[in-house]
């Protein structure tokens, strides 16, 4: 049944017949519209509008109803208010539809209960009769490709179409067409335009994953608002890997104020945000920030560039655009090569004496009296192995400059070396030189740089993706009704037993037990008070270390049992641990996301970690070579290496103390559902790793 549900969302990209119940004569109504579009932008299948009250719609032959028509179409598009929609769809059903474009509203966008209810009603009829559902509350569907315009959407007459290798597929019916309407703007053309609405039936996710298989795209753009199914969004990256797609991706509600405002949008139920960054990177799908680098890089991605490297040269006229294009690398992370010697010195054959010949180079106002000046030094800079990327700044020209001179060797130069470059020109009619030559052209130095940068950092992102070990979607365990957390000794004799390394303790119910753990363990040791009721020992003081004689370990044991009364809490015994030494505090959490799965994160420890966070998401399975990766994001990652003649840290073993929390995480017989380790102690190089403190949460029963 999935392969048939599947195959009809193929279908609906390029349908045989499509009927239009709610079919309008005017061309400016819902069911209207997409008459319009069928009829003008050359779709070849057969048209069947539906309204009882007309014969001849826009020039089709109107039916009264959908069991009037002839053949059962293999699209229909509801455009029909309330109640009447949902009959529409089972009417849908009934005749042999094969996909239905909801495009009514009202349902659960509106109304979480009663118009999710009418979403099921209208599911299950769908379903039943191996259907699908795109919608309710959809723009529509476009395909310039096959003129298969099932929208309504005005942008189309405000931005004429023009078939391309780019495919927008979003939730939201705006951001289905605001990046097409900027993509045609720059004079690329869009073959797809989704809007998928409520997702009742239909996610935009698994939509996606079906339009990643046409061979013409260059490039995939989404918006989401949700992520209900990351086995479908795992599945686009998955057949965008094998065909060399890359995906980017608007996911929204990055802030509280916006996660609430996606659930009155669309009914959507709103991801952690770090946990989304961390799917999304897995799957070498870049997240955008904004619409406006949503489409910044397109042009760029269509040029088939095959970079090696992020190492930036800059080259302008004008030593102010110099020192911002300089800047603007630094700010966004991105390198300057440093130019050889031997390139320097053909550099300086050529340019004028008062030319700067490092990296930014500037050529100084001499452009102005030999416009060759492009075409000579650009080779030079082709042979310098440093090089992987170039930036052309021309703050001012016109009169005097061969800008055409410019613009081709320019272009000749990216095409011949296959090296990305992109041009930063504020006066529109220079841009529009280098524009017609076929290179990206920004306004600005930064929006260049950026522009570039996120070109190039997806490129590694993609690569990195690739690298890793082909691994499942894991699903998530179901949800818990209940958990309780267990006490600090339960919890590390938990984590001991699955292989991560504790430190030696006793769980001490006497003074005498407490004081024979000292004689055992030897000093100095920490006694801490374990209650299951506690989860944050420190805050009530129940905390001793560097502990050495008997004396000092039966009254801290004294205390922790005081200490926990006094709170109210119980008194499951006071641990006595070895105090251990090493040489930075980090930690590991893990919890299971009801979407993704098992999340863990790793990073710097102690008990600053709430307030100073710096810390990076693992969604598994993974391995140790990504913890080692997602440890060089961190903050404090310098330190991991050795700094200031501190010997490097065992972050070998703390990558392998992390995998074994994954594994217990996604065993399902553990019944583990949350755990914090904080701190773990790292020694250096050779020395382990160890957990001292641990929470651990288990489903009840």
């Amino acid at each position: 049944m999935k392969d048939v549900l599947r195959e009809s969302l193929r279908t609906v990209l390029n349908p045989k017949s499509v009927a239009v119940i709610g079919a309008s004569e005017n061309e400016n109504k819902i069911g209207g519209r997409p008459l319009l579009y069928l009829s003008r932008h050359g779709f070849k299948g057969k048209v069947y509008p539906i309204n009882p009250k007309r014969a001849e719609i826009q020039g089709f032959k109107a039916h009264p109803s959908l069991a009037d028509v002839p053949d059962a179409p293999e699209a229909a598009i509801v455009a029909l208010a309330g109640d009447a929609a949902i009959e529409a769809v089972e009417q849908c059903a009934k005749r042999g539809v094969r996909t239905a474009v909801v495009m009514t509203s009202g349902f659960g966008e509106t109304d979480p209960v009663a118009g999710k209810a009418k979403e099921k009603r209208m599911r299950d009829a769908a379903h039943a009769a191996g259907m699908r559902i795109v919608g309710p509350n959809s723009q529509g569907l476009a395909n310039f490709g096959t003129g298969a315009i099932l929208s309504f959407s005005t942008m189309y007459i405000e931005a004429p179409p023009m078939d391309g290798p780019i495919a927008i597929v979003s939730q939201s019916g705006a951001m289905s067409v605001v990046p097409y309407g900027l993509l045609r703007a720059r004079g690329l053309g869009v073959r797809h335009s989704h809007a998928t609405g409520n997702d009742a039936d239909v996610t935009v996710s698994e939509l996606a994953s079906v339009v990643a298989e046409d061979p013409d795209l260059k490039l995939l753009l989404l918006y989401l608002e949700s992520i209900d199914d990351p086995f479908f969004l795992a599945e686009t990256a998955r057949i965008a890997h094998e065909r060399n797609l890359p995906v980017i991706a608007l996911k929204s509600g990055r802030t509280a104020a916006g996660q609430e405002a996606a659930k009155s949008h669309t009914g959507a139920l709103a991801n952690e945000d770090k946990t989304v960054d961390a799917f999304l990177a897995r799957h070498g799908i870049w997240r955008a920030r904004d619409t406006a680098e949503l489409v910044a890089s397109a042009q760029m991605y269509l040029k088939g560039w095959k970079p090696k490297g992020r190492r930036l040269v800059a080259i302008s006229n004008s030593g102010a655009v110099c020192v911002m294009s300089a800047d603007a690398a630094s700010t966004v992370g991105m390198p300057m090569a440093k130019i050889a010697g031997d390139t320097r010195a053909e550099l300086g054959k050529i340019l004028p004496g008062f030319a700067t010949t490092t990296n930014p180079i500037d050529i100084t106002a001499a452009l102005l009296t030999n416009s060759g000046l492009f075409s000579q030094i650009l080779p030079v800079l082709a042979r310098d192995g440093a090089a992987d990327a170039f930036l052309i700044g021309i703050p001012v020209a016109g009169q005097g400059y061969d800008v055409e001179a410019f613009a081709r060797d320019s272009a000749d130069f990216a095409r011949t070396t296959g090296k990305p470059l992109v041009a930063a020109i504020p006066q529109p009619n220079i841009a529009a030189r280098f524009k017609a030559q076929g290179l990206p052209v920004f306004s600005t130095e930064y929006e260049a740089v950026a522009a570039l940068n996120q070109f190039l950092s997806h490129g590694e992102l993609m690569q990195a993706s690739k690298r890793r070990a082909a691994a499942s979607m894991h699903a998530p365990a179901p949800a818990a009704n209940s958990s309780a957390m267990l006490n600090e000794a339960a919890s590390l004799k938990l984590l001991s037993g699955a292989g991560v390394p504790v430190v030696p303790y006793r769980l001490c119910h006497s003074a005498d037990e407490a004081a024979a753990a000292l004689a055992e363990l030897g000093g100095p040791v920490a006694v801490k008070g374990c209650s299951a009721d506690v989860a944050h020992k420190s805050e009530l003081g129940l905390v001793r270390l560097a502990l050495n004689d008997a004396g000092s370990v039966r009254m801290a044991f004294e205390q922790m049992k005081q200490a926990l009364a006094d709170h109210n809490a119980r008194f499951d015994g006071a641990i006595v641990a070895k105090m251990a030494r090493g040489r930075r505090e980090m930690m590991i959490g893990a919890r299971i996301d009801p979407v993704f799965g098992v999340v863990v994160l790793v990073g710097d420890g102690g008990k600053y970690v709430e307030a100073m966070p710096d810390l990076q998401l693992l969604i598994a399975p993974f391995t140790s070579a990504e913890v080692r990766e997602a440890l060089g994001h961190l903050r404090i990652a310098p330190l991991l290496t050795g700094v200031r003649g501190e010997p490097a840290l065992d972050v070998e073993a703390f990558c392998e103390a992390a995998l074994a929390v994954s594994r217990l995480m996604m065993d399902p017989q553990s019944g583990v559902v949350n755990l914090d380790l904080n701190p773990v102690l790292v020694g250096a190089k050779g020395e382990g790793c160890v957990a001292l403190d641990a929470v651990v949460y288990k489903t009840k029963g």
